[in-house]
């Protein structure tokens, strides 16, 4: 019964989404108004086949039927509750059911949130490309990756279960839905661009109606990856929290064309500039999340994030292959309509400043795809395997990192246009002391290094201009009556406080880096040893049993801090440690795990210890950034008053021959 709802449900899907891409050609070609009014109604059809598809997908799951193939390879009747739910996204089939939930979701809304400018062609075409992905992915579903396989022959009594690593931890109910979030909520700005390209309105009126879903978008993949860290810090025992792995990199790709494009898209909206540019960091955007799927989820590398070996991959590739040619062709096609109509006046300027900023983030990003996809080329082509190393990620890394934490400190003061060494002075004195201040203080407090130097002192440039430009929008808000915390919303504001997360993050990336420190110890238990300066003692050690494991869990105090590492053994794997952790937001990490012990507990045992600073600054930066890219999100009260609708906006703004002074004054946020 599961598999014939299931199965019932994608079909439903595929043929209403094909259904309501037949209306919109042709409502589009025919002219004809009333078939792109009544194409998003389709919608309903294809919620309805996922909904459907997804019941029946957990209830499968969660009544063990072990007649699908699916359930059988991801669950067992050993699983715990928790596990059997999110058993859905933990392996190929089940998590390309999830894509095409949250798609099918964004393109409700997209069709809701213009539901009065369906006959708008802009909007037509736009939702005409989300059902086209969405046909796409409905169609694996309906053929290679089709999650309602029943098994051949005789139904096994249990199953395989899911992977341990994804059994050990609630973060896998969190991690791959907000990652999902924001991979997926980039379709809705990519439909836009090509709408845009098509209809040839390639003016700044197109990016209005797009920037919050891109910023939304945004806030999830960067809460998914921080939890992506999180995880890997907590599950795989290893002490760290990021190594270049490429499923790693495929969710870091995405996001660095998306942060670029948040900072150079307001370098259209003041002044028209960078129209291809930003059409093609979008174009990047979306291609580089189906990449990322194309690497995870097509069994082409090997990694202890990727869950999936399938056939799928020549289908993703091309896919991959045609969002890119079709985007380079529209835009080459449309290059007589996107010439800016001005150029940058002066390097020293905000516009100059975001542009460099843009350069270094593309850099990045093509060195990490370098890095990520050059080990499938030697094995095509050499048919032999290499892999790329931290250090070389490491060498680019840092240096750029370094660069944008500069550019974070300085931009937000420069003035759009020119700026002059007076203003620059009195903008940056209070955050330039404040830099020397930090870097004096971790001098005097035993720190050495010029790259954590330079972090550090960078970092409270960067938070002190990011301070100052809040207590002036919190001062300006109360002289206005509105009240401080309307200060703290709106782009400009809400991006202050992003930078702040990023100030987080990057102390504790330094510090976590440059002065973490791993060693061992072995005692039995009721011993205790002094090592590195910190009392190490451990009291107890067990067997312990759990309806999906057994293992050996030990109680171990260090400095007073009673930790419980432990060793669990799952059906088919043995060995998958769990680290007891003790963390502080001024005193760093202490982080433990079991590196060696009987099965019963009984002798000496093997301690690792990884003592780690400002550790969880990663993770409060990671809500601080989450919680600025929302109040980002949130029209300033200068931007609600007196605006226009996109779909009022004069024709010749619209299409793109010219350009208003300061579209953003005329047209507000738009979405």
């Amino acid at each position: 019964m599961n598999a014939l709802l299931g199965d019932i449900g994608v079909a439903l899907g595929l043929v209403c989404a094909a259904g309501g891409m037949l209306a919109l050609v042709l409502g589009l070609v025919t002219r004809r108004d009333s078939l792109l009014v009544a194409a998003p109604k389709a919608l309903w059809g294809v919620g309805a086949g996922v909904v459907l598809a997804v019941f029946a997908m957990e209830h499968a799951l969660l009544t063990h039927d072990f007649s699908l193939v699916y359930v059988a390879n991801n669950n067992s009747r050993q699983t715990p509750l928790l596990y059997d739910i999110t058993g859905m996204w933990s392996a190929l089939q089940g998590s390309i059911l999830l894509w095409v939930l949250v798609l099918t979701g964004y393109l409700g809304l997209l069709a809701w949130r213009f539901r009065r400018r369906a006959a708008d062609r802009l909007v037509a075409w736009a939702l005409l490309t989300g059902l086209g992905a969405a046909v796409f992915f409905f169609g694996l579903m309906a053929g290679p990756a089709n999650p309602f396989v029943t098994v051949a022959g005789s139904v096994p009594a249990n199953g395989l279960g899911p992977n341990p690593l994804l059994q050990d931890n609630v973060l896998i109910a969190f991690h791959p839905v907000f990652l999902y979030l924001g991979y997926v909520g980039f379709t809705v700005p990519f439909c836009f661009a090509v709408a845009a390209l098509v209809t040839g309105r390639v003016g700044e009126g197109w990016l209005i109606a797009t920037r919050r879903w891109t910023v939304i978008a945004w806030a999830f993949l960067t809460v998914g990856i921080v939890m992506g860290a999180w995880w890997s810090y907590q599950v795989l025992g290893w002490g760290g929290f990021w190594a270049w792995d490429p499923v790693e990199n495929a969710a870091l790709l995405p996001w660095l064309c998306a942060t670029a494009y948040l900072h150079s898209v307001m370098v259209q909206e003041r002044r028209g500039l960078l129209r291809v540019w930003n059409l093609s960091l979008l174009i990047a955007t979306y291609s580089l999340t189906i990449l990322g799927t194309f690497l995870t989820r097509s069994g082409v590398i090997v990694s202890v994030h990727s869950f999936s070996d399938s056939g799928i991959g020549p289908l993703l590739l091309g896919y991959f292959g045609l969002v890119v040619a079709a985007g380079v062709g529209l835009i080459a096609w449309r290059g007589d309509r996107l010439h800016s109509p001005g150029s940058i006046d002066s390097p020293v300027s905000r516009e100059g400043a975001f542009l460099v900023n843009n350069l270094l983030f593309a850099a990045f990003a093509a060195v990490v795809l370098i890095g990520t996809v050059f080990p499938l080329f030697v094995q095509a082509l050499r048919h032999e395997e290499i892999s790329v190393g931290t250090p070389y990620y490491d060498s680019v890394a840092v240096p750029i990192g370094i660069a944008l934490l500069f550019f974070m400190a300085v931009a937000p003061v420069l003035p759009w246009r020119a700026a002059s060494a007076g203003l620059l002075r009195s903008r940056l004195a209070v955050p330039a002391w404040i830099g020397v201040l930090v870097v004096v203080g971790c001098v005097l407090g035993g720190v050495r290094g010029l790259t954590p130097l330079a972090a550090f002192g960078l970092a409270g440039v960067a938070g002190g201009s990011a301070l100052r430009q809040l207590a002036l929008a919190v001062r300006g808000a109360r002289r206005s009556g509105a009240g401080a915390w309307r200060g703290l919303v709106g782009r400009a504001n809400g991006g202050m406080i992003v930078h702040l997360g990023v100030v987080l993050v990057a102390c504790g990336l330094a510090a976590a880096t440059s002065f973490g420190h791993r060693w061992t110890v072995t005692l039995r238990p009721g011993q205790s040893v002094v090592s590195y300066g910190h009392r190490i003692e451990l009291r107890s050690a067990s067997h312990f049993t759990a309806p999906n494991r057994n293992g050996v869990v030990a109680s171990v105090v260090v400095d007073g801090a009673v930790l419980r590492p432990a060793i669990s053994n799952f059906p088919g794997q043995e060995g998958i440690g769990t680290p007891g952790i003790d963390s502080s937001f001024f005193h760093g990490d202490m982080y433990v795990t079991l590196d060696s012990a009987s099965p019963t507990g009984k002798g000496p045992i093997t301690i690792g210890v990884v003592q780690q600073p400002m550790v969880m600054w990663l993770w409060v930066g990671g809500f601080v950034i989450a919680c600025g890219a929302l109040l980002s999100a949130v029209p300033s009260r200068r931007r609600r008053r007196g605006t226009e609708p996109v779909s009022e906006l004069p024709a010749l703004v619209q299409d793109g021959r010219t350009s208003p002074k300061s579209v953003p004054e005329l047209v507000g946020s738009g979405s």
